[in-house]
């Protein structure tokens, strides 16, 4: 996810009479000569490379076992860490502070995109967002000892940051991006995030591997791969803002319903905008398929590493090396898959990533313990996957978003693709403390796979299209 968002409500006033920021275009999305949209591509790309690096190192790779460690440490007898006073299991922390995050975004998000749409001015709010998360990010620094607390408050103002600041990211596709090629950018936006996670990882690898010749101790090491993900998202974070046009906003075209008001508080204005999708129910189907099935691979993601390190006895070279393993090939599975794409649509390209999805986590239940090799062949397939069935999920969302309602339907996309995955981690965190299990709670995420893979083959997409008011492309 990414970072908080700046002040852009102000008055009420148009976004043109308060824009002092330089030249605004209007809300087309499909103006200006084709240099101009591929310019605005680039810089579009590099926020996936700026902001990955915080999936990559921070959630996937190093939180989760080192937070899982920190909180151990101050544990009681009994394994229990008691934040607020609440009985929590230690190994269980990660997954709950996760599940936080992601009440914090739901609040934040929506109001977050009815503002861009009713300004027009994503741009200040992509800064906000990015900065606020890379900041708290870059604080992790200081996570040592037994400051769990500590960790698992950054972790929920970087995680909501993050998500903030994808609604804003991703409402720029349908408006720098023709129908037809929209697939290939938001691959191509993936593969740029996949080829940062991987050259990060690789420095952290060596950082790691040989912290001894460093001078620095193990936890060092780490902490120093969590703060430095922060600084590389805030510094490639310039790109983008450097090369992305804040536009216009057509009248009557902003907040729920075209009203022009300020933003309501996050449930309110969530409300507002489920309400006005109501128009479109198709949009609202895609939405509720996507919103199970992502949950699954959301919490494959922020869980491998825990499951990896605690159940399978693996060690952090082995975890930092299987998910550059998987960076490494996510890109080509990414770009593979929107080829893919071009030939049998986007719909039946997902749908043959979600049963391999399935496939992966039968296999991950049996996976022998202190085994690498089968480790780096999961994550083989992980990485063949990953990238192309959020790719493509994005790409043909974008399809089903009516014109001028970008950031307000991307707002309730983002609560599905990461803001509402709080159900997978709450159900990991909930199955491992009642049985112990990390095999028990990884197996428990078949069901939203299956279900959302039920959920999307009934959705004409076509039909739904069309519904939305958009061209419908050849193939989708």
């Amino acid at each position: 996810m990414r970072a908080a968002h700046g002040e852009t409500r102000g008055n009420g006033l148009s976004a043109e009479a308060t824009d002092t920021t330089g030249p605004v275009e209007r809300a087309s999305g499909r103006d200006g000569d084709a240099a101009d949209r591929v310019r605005e591509q680039r810089g579009w790309y590099f926020y996936d490379f700026a902001c990955s690096v915080y999936s990559t190192s921070v959630l996937t790779v190093f939180l989760g076992p080192y937070l899982t460690s920190v909180a151990k440490a101050a544990a009681d007898a009994d394994g229990f860490v008691h934040p607020l006073g609440i009985p929590v299991r230690a190994g269980s922390l990660f997954a709950y502070a996760v599940s936080v995050s992601v009440v914090v975004a739901v609040i934040a998000m929506p109001i977050a995109g009815a503002a861009a749409d009713r300004t027009g001015r994503k741009k200040p709010l992509l800064a906000g967002a990015a900065y606020v998360g890379a900041v708290a990010t870059t604080g992790m620094f200081f996570l040592d000892g037994q400051r769990y607390l500590l960790g698992a408050f950054l972790l929920i103002v970087a995680n909501a940051s993050f998500s903030v600041s994808m609604v804003v990211y991703n409402a720029y596709l349908p408006q720098i991006s023709e129908p037809d090629e929209r697939d290939a950018v938001s691959s191509r936006g993936w593969a740029f995030g996949y080829t940062s996670g991987a050259l990060v990882l690789v420095l952290d690898l060596v950082l790691y591997t040989g912290h001894e010749s460093f001078g620095l101790s193990e936890a060092d090491a780490i902490r120093i791969c969590l703060a430095s993900a922060g600084v590389w998202w805030g510094v490639f974070t310039l790109v983008p803002l450097r090369r992305l046009r804040d536009r216009r906003t057509k009248p009557g075209g902003a907040g729920p319903g075209g009203g022009g008001g300020t933003a309501g508080p996050g449930w309110r204005q969530l409300a507002a905008t489920l309400r006005d999708m109501r128009r479109h129910p198709l949009t609202l189907s895609f939405l509720l398929a996507y919103l199970v099935y992502n949950d699954g691979v959301q919490t494959v993601i922020s869980q491998a590493s825990v499951y990896g390190s605690e159940e399978l006895g693996l060690d952090q070279t082995t975890l930092i090396t299987a998910v550059l393993l998987v960076q490494v090939l996510a890109v080509a599975g990414a770009l593979g898959m929107g080829r893919l794409a071009r030939r049998f649509g986007a719909k039946r390209t997902i749908l043959g990533s979600l049963a391999v999805w399935t496939l992966i986590l039968l296999a991950g239940y049996v996976l022998p313990a202190k085994s690498p090799l089968f480790f780096y062949v999961l994550a083989s397939a992980i990485g063949m996957v990953l990238g192309g069935s959020q790719a493509l999920s994005r790409s043909l969302f974008s399809h089903l978003v009516p014109d001028g309602k970008e950031a307000e339907y991307f707002s309730a996309y983002e609560m599905s693709d990461r803001g509402l995955s709080w159900l997978g981690p709450l159900v990991f965190g909930l199955a491992y403390q009642m049985t112990g299990s990390y095999r028990d709670a990884i197996i428990s995420l078949v069901i939203f796979f299956v279900i959302g893979s039920v959920l999307l083959a009934r959705v004409p997409i076509r039909r739904a299209v069309a519904a939305a008011g958009n061209p419908v492309p050849e193939r989708i």
